[in-house]
């Protein structure tokens, strides 16, 4: 028996010092702050202009005699108002465990990414529930042919149908269709589309990625939302699923915020404790009393529905 033996070389299992396990989502897993255009504010509530959609379609131009006034009109002009949520989490660090912990755990980042990751899922869930869902829209509706149906499901004419209603109640072309994953996985499969990018794109053989169906779509952006969540309460079974659903929303964003400039949505984002929305706001302060370093993360934003008429939205649109 060759001398010495495995265990007499290695007597006690530690951690490695080069790997580690986690399961952190990629932050492009997340489209909550990618659609609508972010307005940073100062105040946490605050008032915006908005003029009445009908006075600026309404044709009353009249023949004009000599001498004679011209035809008068205007428009109609009210506020509405945001209002932006505070949401934090944080996570504390014992000094005993901080004393007691393996030199190659980073308690610090760690807990920064574990909650910079949470709170990036509460802005996906709030952006579902505040503007990825029925009732929200102008137009909301589920194909009479599900998308998941490749026989007889047409979603090129289906989301041709959502543009044309959009442009006709708006004057603004759709540029934006937001796909849940579970939307994505059928769609890039489905043979009417594959035909269609295969004819017109060249591409045959490759896969189709949400660039591609953007091209096909005509749409500026095609964003496919992959986040998942755990609906399970600590300590019992887990349970995942996507946050986006089954579900689909077309509409029209502005590039960016600005006077009399149109947009299905804008998310307001207040300028407090770096809190920006987009990013999430990490703050480190001592506990005395609990003798412990706490980490917290906090976000202040309102996605605010502007423009109902500037969204369609497909619902359970695939099996």
């Amino acid at each position: 028996m060759p001398q010495p033996s495995q265990s007499q070389v290695h007597a006690v299992d530690v951690p490695l010092t080069n790997i580690s396990t986690a399961y952190l989502q990629s932050q492009d897993n997340f489209v909550a702050t990618k659609v609508f255009p972010i307005v940073p504010v100062e105040k946490r509530t605050d008032k915006y202009y908005t003029y009445t959609k009908a006075d600026w379609f309404r044709d009353e131009a009249k023949p004009r005699a000599d001498a004679t006034e011209s035809a008068g009109s205007g428009y109609g002009l009210s506020t509405a108002g945001y209002s932006c949520d505070v949401f934090a989490l944080h996570k504390d660090i014992g000094y005993q465990t901080r004393e007691n912990a393996d030199s190659m755990l980073d308690l610090d980042a760690d807990a920064t990414r574990f909650l910079t990751g949470r709170m990036l899922l509460r802005q996906e869930i709030q952006f579902v529930s505040d503007a990825f869902g029925t009732s929200i829209w102008a137009t909301d509706l589920t194909p009479s042919n599900l998308w998941s149906d490749f026989t007889a499901s047409d979603p090129i004419e289906d989301i041709e149908t959502g543009k044309e209603t959009i442009l006709s109640n708006t004057g603004q072309e759709a540029n934006t269709l937001v796909l849940g994953y579970s939307v994505y996985r059928k769609l890039k499969n489905h043979p009417d589309i594959i035909d269609r990018i295969k004819y017109t794109q060249g591409v045959t053989g490759k896969t189709v990625t949400p660039e591609l169906l953007a091209q096909m779509f005509d749409v500026k952006r095609v964003l496919v939302a992959k986040a998942i969540k755990n609906t399970g309460i600590e300590g019992e079974t887990a349970s995942y699923s996507f946050t986006h659903g089954k579900h689909a929303l077309l509409c029209h964003v502005a590039d960016s915020p600005g006077l009399l400039t149109p947009s299905a949505g804008y998310t307001f984002s207040w300028r407090y404790a770096n809190a920006m929305g987009a990013s999430v706001g990490i703050m480190k302060m001592p506990v005395p009393l609990a003798k412990a370093d706490r980490v917290e993360a906090e976000v202040s934003f309102d996605f605010k529905i502007v423009g109902t008429d500037l969204g369609y939205f497909f619902a359970s649109c695939v099996a």
